[in-house]
Formats: C-alpha cells, structure tokens, sequence
C-alpha cells in the first residue's frame, strides 16, 4: 500500500523488471570476463550481448514448474539468446547473482534516502534560522525547566539528520559488496578475476571472504540504521504532537484548505501525518529486528532469509522515502505559534528562574544546600499560590536573599536574554 505515496525514483528501484535487470547485468559482466580469459569466443559474448533479454511472464511460468526463480530467469533469457546461452552462469551459483544484483538494489535505495535527508536538512535549518530568537519553554519531564528558543529545538534535529546521513553512507558503504566466488564461497569453479571485474563494472568491492552468500550483517547494518532514521523521525513527530496538544498550542502541522479533523467534531484540528510517521517507525523499527534475525543461518547457507528481505527491504527503504518526504512537507508549512510560546513561558510567574537565584546565593558565599534549600521554599510559595503571586515578588520579601542580594542583583536574574546569549555559537557550530 505504502507504494501508492512514495516516490516514483524509490518505487523504480524495487520493480520486478528492474530486479531481472541487475540480474542480467550481472550475468553479462561475468560473461564480459570469461571472454577476457578466454573462457567465451568473442562471437559467442556479441550474441549473448545482443540477445540476452528477459520477460517477467514467462520467468513467472517458468518458475510454476522449477519453483526455482533464477533458474527461470536463466531459462527465459536462454530462450532469446539460443545455443550460446551455455556460457551464462559459468560456474556460478544462484546467489552469486542475487546478492550481487541485491547489495545493487539496496545501494541505489540508500542512495535515495540520502538524498532525501539532505532535502529534509535543507527544510530544518531554514525554519531553524527562522526562530533562532524565537523563545520558548525548555521541558524536561514534560515540565518546565528553563528558557530556550524553538530555533534551538530545530537545529538539534538538523544535527541529528547529519549523524542519520553519516550513518547511512557508511551502511551504504558496507552492503556495496558482490560475491562471485561459487557454491561455498571457494572459487572452485570460477576464477577471482570473474569477481573482481564483475564487481568493478557493476561499482561493488568484492568481499574478501563469503560463503555461498554474502553476510548478513552488512544487510542487518543497513536495516538498524533505516530503523534509528525512522527512529529520528518519530522522535521528531513525537515533539509536535506535544507542542499542539490544545493546553500548549505552541506548534501545529499545517492545515489545509478544506481538510477535516474529525468526523464527529468540527473544530478538530490533528497532528495525523506526525502520527503516520510514528505508526511506520515503528514498522522499520520491526523489520530491522528481522534483518538481525537473518545473521543467523544454517552452515554456508540457507534461504530463510531470502523470503523475509524481499519484503522488509522493499517495505522499510519505500516507508522511510515516504517519511522523509512527508517530514519535509510537516517542517515547511509547520504554523508556529511565539505568542503561545511566550505565555506558556511567563504562565509559572518566573520559576524558571530558580537556577539563577540559587547561583547568586552560592555567589554570595552561602552554601548550595542552604540556598537550595531557601530557593525551593519560595518556588512551592508560588505554587501554593497557584503562580498569581510571582516568584520574583516573593523572593524581594526574603530577607534570607535580601540579606545577600542587592534587588537590583535579584531583578537581573529574571533576564530571558541570560539564556540566549549563547545562541549564536551554537548555530555557529551546526550551520557554519
């Protein structure tokens, strides 16, 4: 279903025909190579060039009677290109072409989802750069804690994405390996050189070592990290879900022109694309489990692995384009709210201030647990009074702060200006 909304370059990739194509790249390097050692006349390679073509429809009735899915693909192409088809395949094994063709396939899908990133990033750091100053409440524990600004929120999530990038290149890295090396992976009945040609043609490193297949952990690393990507993206959807939650209403996803909220109630207005984004993290997050799963197989091999990566690879690599592509569309028309921001900020009457009061008493030369101590029982002072009475009018009747703190001293701790003074260095790190 995911299909319907992804994009096409993504969906390209994972189609049957372009599948039997990496397949049949493959196969035509190899003869390429048995013809430079000698192995395929040169008449024999042209023909095999020229005719080597397949049909999906008639690898799938083929494969009714085999229940083989190369060797009816071999049939088929053998069936175009006549006698000379007895040099395809030389001394080769099934996955010699499947996990070649694969490591191929997954290769260009990263290299999709990359460039992805890159247009989520671009759409971070300009809204980033948008409300650098804009200034917000700081939570923790989903409670107040200090001021910063929403730019802050956003730049860390630019920065998160370029740690997802550095993570899927180096997957992308890893999975770029072809294998040519036979039965058991002792190149018994194929030279290396077939290998080595094939994989430089094709743009893959030939593994240094392998079984009948190449090893599962570079496909497990490749679905971990699709999985902490998604992950990120949750994380991400997670914070504007709370943001519009109707007692905070300091962020909310776009709405548009004649969308609906709900079916029963008019005046709804929710957050169901960062909610989608959570539901198909947790699809990813799933799918990644079953790729470690596959590490683990039976001697040189087995194909309990083989059912599972035709669906989780396809499924995870379009959910994660499908993602991407709607964080992007989430983080351009995102409607922020800095009046909201403002009054839920100033709502506890400063006692997100406590920290700067409390230091100006440790600077005074009182202990930390005193000032804690007298620092706390005015915050709860506020609270009792349900924040009406401010924090900073309760701390000028003091005489414990007063005593030590001038009230000129004391005004200056409630500065929000304190807490965005080092603004600037911090973009300067991530942006410049």
């Amino acid at each position: 279903m995911i299909e319907r909304y992804t994009t096409p370059e993504m969906k390209q990739i994972w189609t049957e025909q372009n599948k039997f194509q990496k397949w049949l790249d493959v196969e035509l390097a190899a003869c390429e190579a048995h013809n430079k050692l000698g192995n395929i006349p040169d008449e024999s390679l042209k023909t095999i060039k020229n005719k080597a073509t397949f049909e999906i429809n008639r690898i799938n009735e083929i494969e009714k009677t085999t229940n083989h899915d190369v060797i009816a693909f071999l049939t088929s192409v053998a069936e175009n290109v006549g006698p000379e088809s007895r040099f395809i395949h030389l001394g080769m094994t099934s996955s010699d072409v499947v996990d070649t063709a694969f490591a191929i396939l997954i290769k260009e899908s990263g290299q999709q989802l990359l460039t992805r990133i890159k247009e989520l990033q671009a759409a971070i750091k300009e809204r980033a750069l948008e409300h650098k100053n804009t200034i917000m409440i700081g939570r923790t524990h989903g409670v107040h804690a200090e001021p910063m600004t929403f730019g802050l929120k956003l730049a860390l999530w630019y920065e998160e994405m370029e740690r997802n990038t550095q993570r899927l290149e180096r997957a992308i890295e890893n999975i770029s390996f072809g294998k040519l090396s036979g039965a058991v992976g002792t190149y018994a009945n194929i030279d290396p050189f077939i290998e080595e040609y094939v994989c430089k043609k094709l743009k893959l490193t030939p593994a240094k070592i392998s079984t009948q297949i190449l090893q599962r952990d570079r496909h497990a690393e490749f679905m971990t990290t699709l999985a902490i990507t998604a992950g990120s993206l949750e994380k991400f959807s997670t914070e504007i879900r709370a943001l519009q939650k109707t007692e905070f209403n300091e962020a909310e996803e776009g709405f548009t022109k004649g969308q609906k909220g709900s079916s029963a109630m008019p005046h709804k207005k929710n957050p169901i694309t960062c909610e989608r984004i959570t539901g198909l993290a947790r699809v990813i997050r799933g799918n990644s489990l079953v790729a470690i799963e596959n590490m683990a197989l039976w001697h040189e091999r087995d194909i309990s692995h083989s059912s599972t990566e035709r669906i989780i690879f396809p499924d995870s690599t379009l959910a994660l384009d499908y993602m991407l592509k709607l964080f992007v569309g989430v983080v351009t028309n995102l409607v922020v709210h800095p009046d909201n921001m403002k009054r839920n900020l100033e709502s506890t009457g400063g006692l997100v201030f406590s920290q700067r009061v409390l230091l100006k008493l440790v600077d005074s030369g009182l202990t930390r647990e005193d000032s804690y101590k007298i620092v706390q029982e005015n915050a709860m002072k506020s609270r009792e009074h349900n924040f009406k009475v401010t924090f900073i009018d309760i701390c000028n009747q003091d005489e414990r702060i007063l005593s030590r703190i001038s009230k000129e001293s004391l005004n200056e701790c409630f500065d929000y200006g304190f807490h965005t003074k080092n603004i600037d260095m911090i973009f300067g790190r991530i942006f410049e």
